[in-house]
């Protein structure tokens, strides 16, 4: 295979993998039941009129399966960070202790446990679409390569590798999606 036909496989490859690790990412928001401080990434606040993500005025710990406890860098805050959860709409109801603000996880009942797998397979099947546009973009360049004046046998040869590697990423997102959904619905 010659290098442009090398270049537009590791494009498809880096795109996929890209792909694969937004999925992850957005994977990490959706609780499975135990408490992370992932589950605040989304939340933001207005530090001294800057919106700063939570992370960066505060300490985020969970010290139980059950309870997430942000200790804010500056006291002043407490009341802006409980205001910012709220609004964040997580389904959370943070208490505010006066040094610490304490989040109680409900325990998920099996309505939302459903819920949240249909969620997860949602940002799977956004990962999916993502791979096979990469899949598309990348055959529409073997085509253009081709037409340039690459061998017809290379260009076949380099969509059939981005045929397998997109399958393999299908794969990826399936197992991944598998994971999840058995970690979401273990109560």
């Amino acid at each position: 295979m010659d290098e442009y036909c090398q270049l537009c496989f590791d494009e498809a490859k880096e795109g996929m993998e890209a792909a694969l690790e937004h999925l992850n990412k957005e994977l990490l928001k959706v609780r499975a039941g135990k408490a992370t401080p992932q589950m605040l990434d989304g939340v933001r606040i207005d530090y001294y009129r800057t919106i700063t993500p939570l992370s960066q005025v505060s300490n985020i710990n969970t010290p139980d399966p059950r309870t997430i406890v942000i200790q804010p860098w500056d006291k002043s805050v407490l009341s802006v960070i409980e205001k910012a959860i709220m609004a964040a709409n997580l389904g959370f109801n943070p208490q505010n202790t006066g040094e610490v603000i304490r989040i109680s996880v409900p325990p998920l009942t099996e309505e939302r446990r459903r819920e949240l797998v249909k969620k997860a397979k949602a940002e799977g099947e956004h990962a999916k679409v993502g791979i096979r546009t990469i899949r598309k973009n990348a055959n529409t360049e073997a085509k253009a390569l081709e037409k340039d004046g690459i061998p017809e046998d290379d260009a076949k040869k380099l969509e059939k590798e981005i045929q397998d590697l997109t399958d393999t990423y299908i794969t990826k997102v399936d197992k991944i999606l598998d994971a999840k959904e058995k970690d979401i619905m273990t109560v």
